[in-house]
């Protein structure tokens, strides 16, 4: 439950037309012991469907897959663009361990503040290596609808594990060595063949 000035802020609208709205049997309201107008954000999103965002979200790891992002970008607004969807792409360079990105970071305020109608990927794992549930689990919460655009093309088990140990071990050898020492590449180096022999 949230206060009129938080309500107003999501809708975009004055205390005073929520006040009208109400009024008019437009939303709903409860009301505190102190007689306060408290909203659930669930009956916010059904009245402001209209004007809900359509959020196409890319990422990649690292400088090097910059051709890969513009790929997915193209797929995101192809695929978009074919369901008539009004969208705006947010997209991110950084690690799939990370949770500080600034996309993801607009991303979830979005989400919470009951302003994303619906969420496409690529696939599952461009959100985040570990905890992208945590993020469905949102959408699921604030109604938003999730599509995923090549989920049969997600990777294996093996694949996923072989990724996540790559990304966790670049992330303790960069700051031990820092990112662009010798020492650095040719320990990632050594690891991709080991990882990729292994699979």
């Amino acid at each position: 439950m949230i206060s009129i000035k938080e309500a107003s802020k999501i809708l975009g609208v004055s205390e005073k037309t929520l006040r009208i709205w109400e009024k008019e049997g437009k939303i709903t309201a409860s009301r505190t012991e102190g007689g306060h107008r408290r909203y659930e954000i669930k009956d916010l999103i059904k009245s402001n469907k209209d004007k809900l965002l359509t959020i196409a979200y890319a990422r990649v790891s690292s400088n090097d897959q910059k051709e890969d992002l513009k790929r997915q970008e193209m797929v995101l607004e192809s695929y978009c663009a074919s369901k008539g969807f009004e969208f705006e792409i947010i997209s991110d360079l950084g690690s799939g361990l990370n949770y500080k990105k600034k996309g993801l970071i607009r991303l979830i305020k979005l989400i919470c503040s009951g302003q994303v109608d619906r969420l496409v990927l690529t696939h599952k794992d461009r959100l985040l290596r570990f905890g992208s549930e945590l993020i469905f689990t949102l959408c699921e919460h604030f109604g938003v609808e999730v599509i995923i655009i090549n989920r049969s093309e997600d990777s294996t088990f093996e694949e996923d594990l072989a990724k996540d140990v790559m990304d966790i071990v670049m992330v303790f050898s960069a700051r031990m060595y820092g990112s662009r020492s010798h020492k650095n590449k040719q320990i990632v180096q050594q690891l991709k063949e080991i990882a990729n022999n292994a699979i």
